[in-house]
């Protein structure tokens, strides 16, 4: 998560059974003519952004979803026929009702995304699914037109420019035979960092390993992270506030704030998920959480 500000993160763990307005936020009503509204099917546990809803997650069957910024997001008009659903609520509301990347995509052909403002900015993102067969997607808009990459090979994302010129980034050079005198673009800008990254993938083994496995793909995060606290904004990219990782077969999160040391994580499997359970939370600027935060949890009235 980069960002010019904190987006004020909190992990909230979410039972199943939650009926939810995919057109109010904060009080506010978003989507005025046929907002979309549903129950979840599916207990969650989720990065939420200034209280408005979730950024990232996973649910209880294994999906996992992540929303990104990207500039070039048009959700085009408002088309009050379909049930509308604001940005901010996207992710929350396929891992509410998904349990594969599949049934999320299918999900998406009878609403239309609503733009939402948050702090003067529009939520203009785009999102990546993986679940736990090993299946994922990008999913973006341009000018009102859903564009979706689906496949197990899309498995890298980073910001601007749209998925489709990023993937031609990859064209340009082959990273799947990585050596040592490849030369690297080092810039902190989304290109450069979608590239660095396809490099360190491509040197990384497979592993049964959990805790290798979750190192080697923190360590990629890490390097092409933006540095904390380096004034980039003024070109348009910013620092890094947090960083996550999902293990989908054993449903768990491990979540690493930039200005903390400690990597912390949840098992999703301890929580109760169970209708009418209540919804939990912890907020990962507590200096005092380190290691498995599960038991740490608290309840927590959610706004969305």
């Amino acid at each position: 998560m980069d960002w010019p500000e904190s987006t004020e993160p909190l992990i909230v763990a979410f039972p199943r059974g939650r009926e939810r307005d995919g057109g109010a936020a904060a009080g506010a009503t978003v989507v005025e003519k046929n907002p979309l509204r549903w129950t979840s099917r599916y207990g969650s546990l989720v990065t939420t952004v200034y209280g408005i809803g979730g950024i990232d997650g996973i649910n209880e069957r294994g999906l996992a979803v992540h929303g990104l910024y990207l500039q070039s997001t048009d959700l085009g008009p408002r088309d009050a026929s379909k049930p509308g659903l604001h940005a901010g609520l996207w992710a929350q509301y396929l891992l509410d009702q998904a349990a594969t990347v599949a049934e999320a995509l299918n999900l998406m052909d009878d609403i239309q995304l609503v733009m939402i403002s948050a702090r003067g900015r529009d939520a203009t993102i785009h999102l990546a699914l993986e679940d736990a067969t090993g299946d994922s997607a990008i999913i973006e808009f341009d000018h009102g037109r859903q564009v979706v990459h689906h496949g197990r090979e899309y498995t890298l994302m980073t910001n601007d420019p749209a998925y489709s010129d990023q993937l031609k980034l990859l064209s340009q050079q082959d990273f799947s035979h990585p050596s040592r005198d490849m030369p690297l673009p080092g810039n902190v800008n989304a290109r450069d960092r979608f590239q660095r990254a396809a490099y360190y993938l491509a040197l990384l083994p497979e592993l049964d390993n959990v805790r290798q496995a979750v190192a080697g793909v923190m360590a990629i995060m890490r390097n092409v992270s933006v540095p904390f606290g380096a004034p980039y904004g003024e070109f348009g990219i910013y620092n890094t506030e947090y960083r996550t990782v999902t293990d989908l077969t054993r449903r768990t999160y491990f979540f690493e704030l930039t200005t903390s040391p400690n990597t912390i994580w949840i098992e999703l499997d301890r929580l109760d998920l169970t209708e009418g359970a209540d919804t939990l939370a912890i907020d990962p600027y507590d200096e005092s959480l380190i290691g498995d935060v599960t038991s740490r949890f608290t309840p927590h009235r959610a706004g969305f």
